[in-house]
């Protein structure tokens, strides 16, 4: 059973909803989820926030937090979850923000460089990752390592 099964399996037992809110993965995570027949028990919907403006607008990430600590940051990611949270009213949302490359990295945020955030009922937390493939791998290591805190976290609930 792939880690997208578990991951619904554990949420229909539980009872539990879940929201995401991409940036950099671009809709794979959402996707990804829906793979799964009979996610519509528990996925209730996601948000592509690749652009600030619509981090801010949809999601409503203070303009502030992005311009103190940037897009890709733990303060965003936790503020992303938050808003996804509040917009679908789900018991669990995920965010992933970061810079999946070949461009766009600096020194102080290298490419490769992902933020998931999650929040449920035990809080918000977030989580750094450095990715060092394509693109592409780092879409797909973000998105199984975002299923992977969200089964962590779900765990937690025993």
């Amino acid at each position: 059973m792939g880690l997208e099964e578990q991951l619904g399996e554990e949420l229909r037992k539980r009872k539990l909803t879940i929201a995401v809110a991409e940036s950099c993965t671009g809709g794979l995570l959402g996707s990804r989820i829906t793979d799964v027949a009979g996610s519509s028990e528990y996925f209730l919907g996601g948000v592509i926030a690749y652009q600030n403006e619509v981090k801010e607008a949809l999601l409503q990430v203070p303009h502030e937090v992005i311009s103190a600590h940037g897009a890709v940051s733990p303060q965003t990611a936790e503020a992303m979850a938050r808003g996804c949270r509040d917009l679908f009213k789900s018991d669990i949302a995920v965010s992933i923000t970061g810079i999946a490359g070949p461009g766009g990295g600096s020194a102080e945020k290298p490419v490769g460089l992902v933020y998931i955030g999650l929040i449920s009922s035990h809080g918000v937390i977030s989580r750094r990752f450095q990715w060092d493939g394509s693109r592409t791998q780092n879409k797909e290591s973000s998105v199984r390592a975002a299923i992977e805190l969200i089964l962590s976290s779900i765990d937690e609930d025993g």
